[in-house]
């Protein structure tokens, strides 16, 4: 078997765990014991699966799973980090969390549809890779239009999940969904805090929220990086300090599953419904 397919193999059973693991807890503690570790392992690309857009065209999400508890990883965009064919390249994250240790709401492994991707309607057969080096070991993974991997957007029929509507400024929520709503370039300074804003309205309350780096060249802090809103509708704020000047992208994830309210990020590991949104920033010495 070809490292190609070996990994779509390993990204179709990845990509099960999360769903798989009230049923065989057992396996799933194996599979974290033996396969985690704080530092040293790789970061598999992985494809988290598509939808059909309105137009006619379609949208392909890919996430990660880094294997370290503790360690992040960073890789550029160019041979170690790139999607091909080249038109769809430059979307991916170039910063890799470990994985992930949440403390406002349950844990889970799997960095869900990091990033998004649309590609036209006669796609057909054809397929986008990433291919991801890390740790000296060169990764790749194809989107494609696989029937098994068709996902539900914005809401679920089966559990009636929803994903939450999303502004970044000042202005009502009007977007949600995987394919991400983009805001800036914003002008920050390096060791300046730059104030950030995420308006939710959700049919619940109790909905997740989690900021972080998505691209750039230096190290960012969040003053809080994870929060919970306890309203339906309303606003968190946190600020992000850089530590070097350049182009950045940072990204938040907005989830509520309503199924177990005081867990709901329950819902990604039903690959539904969360909103993507990133912010732009360009930071000034």
């Amino acid at each position: 078997m070809n490292k190609k397919a070996a990994l779509f193999l390993l990204t179709l059973w990845l990509s099960s765990v999360g769903s798989l693991s009230a049923q065989t807890s057992s396996s799933l503690d194996l599979f974290n014991t033996t396969a985690l570790r704080p530092s040293g392992q790789n970061v598999i690309p992985l494809f988290d699966g598509w939808f059909a857009n309105t137009d006619g065209t379609y949208t392909l999400c890919f996430g990660y799973f880094n294997m370290n508890t503790e360690q992040s990883l960073d890789v550029p965009l160019g041979e170690a980090n790139k999607i091909e064919p080249a038109i769809y390249d430059g979307f991916q994250p170039t910063h890799f969390d470990p994985v992930p240790n949440p403390t406002l709401t349950r844990l889970y492994r799997h960095h869900w549809c990091v990033f998004s991707i649309i590609v036209p309607e006669d796609f057909a057969d054809s397929e986008v890779m990433w291919t991801l080096e890390t740790q000296g070991n060169k990764l790749s993974v194809p989107g494609l239009l696989l029937p098994s991997y068709v996902l539900d957007e914005e809401r679920s029929s089966g559990r009636g999940a929803v994903a939450p509507y999303l502004s970044l400024n000042d202005g009502p929520p009007t977007f949600r969904g995987r394919k991400g709503l983009w805001e800036g370039p914003r002008i920050a300074k390096v060791g300046e805090p730059l104030p950030l804003i995420a308006r939710v309205v959700h049919r619940e309350s109790g909905s997740w929220l989690s900021w972080t780096l998505h691209q750039g060249p230096g190290r960012v802090e969040f003053s809080r990086d994870e929060l919970r809103l306890e309203l339906a509708d309303g606003a968190v704020t946190t600020t992000a300090t850089f530590n070097q000047p350049g182009s950045y992208v940072l990204r938040v994830q907005v989830i509520n599953d309503t199924e177990r309210q005081a867990e709901p990020t329950y819902g990604f590991e039903f690959y539904c419904c969360w909103t993507n949104g990133y912010v732009r920033v360009d930071v000034l010495q």
